[in-house]
């Protein structure tokens, strides 16, 4: 590379790194609070078929043959092959609704870092191969707070209500998203000590002990009498996190839309229409921003060591550990996880959790319900992630585990919105 085109590169990627937070953007979100969109995006997947099923589990390392076999499926409670549950993350067809006027589409923070910081998940019913998921929300809250990784930063919570062709509510899912400034990230330099990984035969050979011990509860029921509070969740391993872990989630299904992964014509395509998403590398070419996940270099330019892994990855580990403990007869409930801090390439996750409490009454009212609190801890003996889950589970006394009632009003707005989806594809309006 000449010097000319070195500085220039130079040049171009600091104005790139160099976005601040603006006070406009942050008044258009809060103009637009508690309002309800129908999405329009298109995910990777739109539909649940037995393939995207099982590639889904399998890209972030789960095997559960619930999640992977349609035979094994017929013998359990559920009659067939379901989805895990958290898979309504990445399902999407376009729901056709009324459109936001440019002024309530909120703040666009351009050249803004986002990070998916944590999640709650409230789910409903189980999705099904042939299920087609939709959904609708907005904005839920918006708050601007000081970082000590970037100093000011915005806070969003976005809630999206995933549901099926029937209009059957699935799940809600809150995200919460943090809005950084690359540059003041970069400059106050919080995490570009931390030391890298390296693991010994003797290392590694504790890893694959823990791996080789996992195994989901599969049909062998975890009934509500034998549940004891306090009692420990076998452990689970995650990593030690590579590249190839990063190319395995995206393969499962996970598109990152509205952004996206694109490439030859596509990739053109996609730059015409973000442009700011792409920031040029060291070869002078644009690539995506979200290269943070693969790429080390772009990843220490915004004030990290060393490339990390998607909040939402850790978000399906954590699921992966309640549901190979629940078992085929239980149903996750609710989920909430906080991303505390990063996964960096190299690190390894350890998972840990415990019963914190049962429902009460014993079961006597059928609900049957379990509290979890979990934790993700890596081989530096810090706490990535933590998070609590619901879990409802067989009784011997009661019954099968019951699947929770979808609040009536959530299930009147579902309904509202795929009427009108229906009557503008009548009406050959999209």
């Amino acid at each position: 590379m000449s010097e000319t085109t070195d500085e220039r590169t130079k040049e171009e990627f600091e104005q790139a790194t160099s976005a601040e937070l603006n006070d406009a953007d942050i008044d258009k979100d809060r103009a637009i609070v508690g309002r309800d969109w129908a999405s329009r995006s298109q995910e990777f997947l739109g539909t649940a078929t037995p393939e995207a099923i099982r590639n889904f589990a399998n890209g972030y390392g789960d095997d559960n043959p619930l999640f992977t076999d349609p035979e094994y499926g017929r013998g359990t409670r559920w009659g067939g092959q379901i989805a895990p549950p958290i898979m309504a993350a990445i399902l999407n067809a376009p729901l056709h609704g009324e459109r936001p006027s440019k002024q309530e589409r909120g703040g666009s923070y351009r050249g803004i870092h986002a990070f998916v910081s944590g999640g709650t998940w409230d789910w409903y019913r189980p999705i099904r191969p042939g299920d087609t998921l939709y959904s609708f929300g907005g904005l839920e809250s918006v708050e601007v707070k000081r970082s000590e990784f970037a100093g000011r930063s915005v806070v969003k919570v976005n809630r999206e209500v995933k549901m099926n062709g029937n209009a059957e509510v699935v799940g809600v899912y809150r995200t919460l998203v943090i809005y950084t400034e690359r540059k003041k990230a970069r400059e106050r330099g919080k995490y570009k000590n931390i030391e890298e990984p390296n693991y010994t035969d003797e290392d590694l050979a504790k890893i694959d002990e823990i791996y080789a011990a996992e195994k989901p509860r599969g049909r062998e029921p975890r009934y509500y009498e034998d549940i004891k509070i306090g009692e420990a969740l076998p452990p689970m391993v995650k990593g030690p996190l590579t590249t190839t872990d990063m190319v395995v989630f995206h393969a499962g299904g996970y598109g990152f839309v509205p952004y996206g992964l694109k490439t030859g014509r596509l990739a053109y395509q996609n730059r015409q229409r973000i442009a700011p998403f792409y920031i040029k590398n060291d070869y002078g070419v644009p690539d995506v921003a979200q290269r943070v996940h693969w790429d080390s270099a772009w990843a220490q330019a915004i004030g990290n060591p060393r490339a990390y892994d998607y909040g939402v990855l850790r978000e399906c580990w954590a699921h992966h550990y309640l549901t190979d403990w629940a078992g085929d007869d239980a149903w996750v409930v609710a989920q909430h996880d906080e991303i505390r801090k990063f996964n960096y390439q190299g690190d390894t996750q350890f998972l840990s959790g415990e019963v914190t409490a049962k429902d009460g009454r014993d079961g006597r009212d059928g609900r049957c319900l379990v509290d979890i609190a979990f934790k993700a801890t890596n081989q530096r003996g810090e706490d990535t992630m933590k998070g609590t889950a619901t879990v409802a589970v067989p009784s011997r006394e009661q019954g099968p585990a019951l699947l929770p009632e979808v609040p009536a009003d959530l299930q009147r707005k579902a309904i509202e919105m795929m009427a009108r989806h229906g009557e503008l594809l009548r009406e050959g309006r999209q």
